[in-house]
């Protein structure tokens, strides 16, 4: 196994008090390990979420510090966070004047000779949680042109907004190409409860990438800590991810991304949603809660309740202006909670429930579920209990294969 440095005063700070405020990768290189970076010309991947504690912007915080930063990568949804588009050009920050160079859709890396005249590369990128985002995968990109042109690579890492105790769902079998399987590509469960450094380190090693890999972590953080436990603010990762509540349901309705029905993209309270026009919400929920197979145990930790919902301009194209039915979910016990169980147990109970009017994108959806079982167990009816059964030996050797890993 290739080992990785890891920032020692930085993982020193991780013993802090409890109550103490979390401090982002960004402040404790500044405070504790400015040696990393002093002398050097920087290139900075990071986007909205790369702010300080004070929400103040890695880019800014750097050269107001007399650090040369000379060059901006940007992850999907580019440097401000706002896009939800494919094919993001190269663009420029007006507020420093520096290039930014678009890891989703500018120049391919291959060719970008800023890489050259750079010293070292820092990522400051905020996750969520979940196996499908994709600043994983752009940050390994990076990582992969690093290390072929001998260019050293820090992360500043930040907290897992929804913790770091718990692993669930299905986990892929083995680990893809970033570009290739750009959604998803680590062998991971759909919620992995690492931080973007400990995910970092996982891909350096198993696609052995044998970049110089530092990660500076975050100050202060434990793994038992979600996101408002940590005093930082949130900042949107993503257009669609508004807030805390959001992302824990996130590793669950993000499959549904892979159907026929909203996620409530286009209102305030995507991935919190489910609907379509044709759903009969008092019939799913009967189904939910009275039928065998596991149904009832999938609802632990979360309250489930008819709603009706109007997209407006959502960037998935499903439903706009139509005023569909919907199921929304709340978290009313995180320790309970497994979202990827309440995801699998409400497809079921639509499938049973809505069999001709359910349509799964077989693509779309097997992308996100990492293979086609999930869907092909749905079809046929397995139930919600026997598919996450199965899920078991593959997690447990994922908690035991991910503890190399970690940091916190």
């Amino acid at each position: 196994m290739r080992l990785h440095r890891v920032s020692l005063l930085g993982l020193l700070a991780c013993a802090g008090s409890a109550g103490a405020q979390v401090r982002p990768g960004i402040d404790v290189v500044l405070a504790d390990s400015a040696h990393l970076i002093a002398h050097k010309r920087l290139g900075l991947l990071t986007n909205q979420t790369g702010v300080d504690a004070a929400r103040r912007r890695d880019v800014d915080v750097l050269i107001a510090g007399g650090y040369r930063v000379t060059a901006l990568f940007s992850p999907e949804h580019g440097f401000r966070g706002l896009e939800d588009r494919s094919g993001l050009p190269d663009a420029l920050d007006s507020a420093s004047g520096l290039p930014i160079y678009s890891l989703y859709g500018g120049t391919p890396l291959s060719r970008l000779g800023a890489l050259d005249s750079l010293d070292a590369l820092l990522v400051d990128l905020q996750d969520i949680g979940a196996r499908y985002y994709t600043y994983p995968a752009s940050a390994t990109q990076l990582m992969r042109e690093a290390a072929r042109r001998g260019k050293p690579v820090i992360v500043l890492d930040r907290p897992n907004p929804i913790g770091g105790d718990v692993a669930q769902g299905n986990v892929r079998a083995r680990a893809g190409d970033p570009d290739s399987a750009f959604v998803g590509f680590l062998p991971i469960p759909m919620r992995h409860g690492m931080t973007l450094g400990e995910l970092l380190r996982l891909a350096n090693d198993r696609l052995r990438l044998h970049v110089a890999l530092t990660v500076v972590p975050a100050a202060g953080w434990r793994r038992s800590l979600y996101y408002d436990a940590t005093g930082l603010p949130w900042v949107k990762p993503s257009p669609n991810m508004p807030d805390l509540e959001s992302a824990m349901h996130y590793p669950g309705t993000c499959l549904f991304e892979g159907t026929n029905l909203s996620v409530g993209r286009g209102t305030s309270l995507a991935f919190q949603l489910v609907g379509a026009p044709w759903l009969d919400t008092a019939a799913v929920l009967r189904q939910l809660r009275e039928a065998g197979g596991g149904m009832r145990d999938a609802l632990r930790g979360v309250e489930v309740a008819a709603v009706t919902f109007t997209p407006d301009a959502p960037t998935d194209g499903k439903y706009g202006g139509v005023a569909l039915r919907g199921i929304r979910l709340r978290v009313t016990d995180r320790t309970r909670y497994d979202p990827t169980k309440t995801a699998v147990a409400l497809l079921a109970a639509l499938r049973a429930v809505h069999r001709d009017s359910l349509r799964f994108n077989e693509r779309s959806f097997d992308r996100l579920a990492a293979g086609s079982d999930l869907r092909r167990a749905l079809v046929a009816g397995r139930s919600p209990a026997a598919i996450a059964r199965a899920w078991e030996p593959a997690l447990a050797r994922f908690r035991r294969a991910r503890a190399p890993y970690l940091l916190y």
